[in-house]
């Protein structure tokens, strides 16, 4: 198979009616999505937003979270009614946007119209115990792969991860805390709007959270983290990051928790980064310094922490830009314009 160069993308970019470089990070975007597709003529064909919801066991107790557990299933119910912030954007900007139930604790019809994959009704309390067994965390993934395979065949090729958890921003920052080998102050922020004082219990409870489970003294495989603290939506979008880099898909990275899973995705295979597109720098404290980590440049800078996808989503149509830009964009020869001369 011909291999498609940075160079050749970028010849035909700098072929375009304008100064070379004038696009600034478009023409980046545009070099990006043609390596990863190996083609000089890229395309984002039926770009999709997956939502993944699931409850965390430590939400129960609401101390690390300033929304009652239930909120997860409420959400999932207001995205199913269209009601959203990720269904406004997807909807004008003509993005699919499909809802997975992987854990949330409660029950839905089965003729609601999302995709049933609920591995059980919330994790357990990783105060006490393990959140999750090894089987459970395998089960998530392996249904996340399922599940991304099903969304290849309607013919997508552009894929961004969204999630809606009650708690999940504790488990994302335990998960930060064990790869990037931070203290956990560094790593837990605010979640949903906590105040100082509340934010100061929700360190102090995650440190207790660190310190039973040892993740600061041992080191696990992204499996194993996963069943002590993880989250059945985290590990089921694991399981997305890696099977979308087997289908050669551009994925685009949300926020923190989205990066948060993709740090577990790049435990098992470091290449699913090639495939990569940060969408956004969060609010939510912690996620600059996993972009620092990863030495990624995000699209858009909006002081954004909302979840469920909306960084990625507001990307996508940046990416398609940028690609139709190198395919339908006149060059100097095409257009009969003089190009700049050496100085």
């Amino acid at each position: 198979m011909k291999i498609v160069s940075s160079e050749q993308l970028q010849h035909k970019i700098d072929q375009k009616t304008k100064p070379r470089g004038s696009l600034g990070m478009l023409e980046c975007l545009a070099v990006k999505v043609g390596l990863i597709q190996n083609n000089l003529v890229p395309a984002i064909i039926n770009p999709h937003i997956l939502i993944i919801a699931a409850d965390h066991g430590i939400a129960t107790a609401n101390l690390v979270n300033n929304y009652p557990q239930e909120v997860t299933a409420q959400m999932v119910n207001n995205f199913v009614k269209g009601g959203g912030a990720i269904n406004i954007i997807c909807r004008h900007s003509t993005i699919a946007l499909a809802i997975v139930d992987a854990g949330v604790n409660a029950d839905f019809e089965e003729n609601m119209p999302i995709i049933h994959a609920k591995i059980r009704k919330g994790t357990t309390d990783y105060r006490q115990d393990n959140a999750m067994s090894i089987e459970e965390v395998n089960q998530a993934m392996e249904l996340g792969k399922a599940i991304l395979n099903d969304i290849v065949d309607t013919g997508c090729n552009t894929i961004g991860f969204g999630e809606m958890g009650i708690g999940n921003t504790s488990s994302a920052a335990l998960i930060m805390h064990h790869i990037l080998k931070l203290p956990v102050a560094d790593c837990a922020g605010r979640g949903a709007g906590a105040n100082d004082e509340q934010l100061q219990l929700k360190i102090n409870i995650l440190q207790q959270v660190s310190e039973f489970h040892e993740l600061a003294l041992k080191d696990f495989n992204a499996v194993e983290l996963l069943s002590k603290i993880g989250g059945f939506e985290i590990a089921m979008m694991t399981g997305t990051y890696l099977e979308a880099y087997q289908q050669n898909m551009v994925i685009v990275v949300d926020g923190f928790i989205a990066t948060a899973a993709l740090l577990l995705a790049m435990q098992i295979n470091s290449k699913v980064l090639d495939n990569c597109i940060f969408a956004h720098t969060s609010k939510e404290n912690g996620h600059t310094k996993m972009l620092e980590y990863l030495n990624a440049s995000p699209l858009l800078e909006l002081n954004m922490r909302l979840g469920e996808g909306t960084g990625a989503a507001l990307a996508i149509p940046i990416i398609q830009s940028s690609v139709h830009l190198l395919n339908e964009m006149a060059s100097f020869e095409s257009a009969h314009v003089t190009e700049m001369t050496s100085a």
